[in-house]
């Protein structure tokens, strides 16, 4: 059973960068539909939230299957930290997240800034910020803000576009990327 841990890497973790070993490679912008669709053996998340301390690193999808127990992780860790609710994460949005990491070759982990929302935690914010969606994907689990330190948010978001499956918006002054699983639209914020 993998966990939520405050630093390293898990059991499951170890065993899936294993696994990880049989892909040759990872995708190019030309294929990343393809990764998307099921080219790749494995898919894994890497993640951490600077508001909980959490560190999440796991596979979540082996030859075409969902880890159901790894799914379950994923739901726990996006959370909304601020209530500590949780959803069922959209598993395309997931996709996405992993296959845009994939792409630009990140060793990194995500920073997770924002996945799901509950509906008090989007108004909370709606009323501090007008770029926040009164419909926001993230109170359905289909959205994710995410930074990551080696790559810009031009490059992050070019990586997310290339797998034209969904939303992806670039906030340069607040240096993160959302991605989500809705129609496929890119903008800037």
């Amino acid at each position: 059973m993998t966990k939520l841990t405050s630093a390293g890497m898990t059991r499951r973790g170890l065993l899936g960068a294993f696994a990880a070993t049989l892909v040759t490679a990872a995708p190019t912008y030309a294929n990343a539909a393809g990764f998307l669709r099921g080219g790749g053996d494995v898919r894994r998340i890497k993640m951490y939230s600077g508001r909980t301390g959490e560190r999440l690193d796991t596979i979540y999808w082996i030859e075409g299957q969902y880890i159901g127990e790894a799914i379950r992780e994923v739901n726990a860790f996006m959370r909304d930290w601020r209530t500590g609710q949780a959803i069922e994460m959209d598993t395309r949005t997931i996709d996405i997240m992993a296959a845009a990491h994939n792409l630009m070759d990140a060793n990194e982990p995500y920073m997770l800034l924002s996945g799901y929302r509950s509906p008090q935690t989007n108004a909370m914010l709606r009323s501090k910020s007008g770029g926040v969606a009164k419909n926001s994907l993230h109170m359905r689990g289909q959205a994710a803000d995410l930074r990551l330190d080696s790559r810009s948010t031009a490059q992050m978001s070019r990586a997310a576009q290339a797998c034209a499956a969904g939303g992806v918006g670039r906030y340069r002054g607040s240096n993160f990327v959302h991605m989500d699983c809705g129609p496929v639209r890119a903008w800037s914020g």
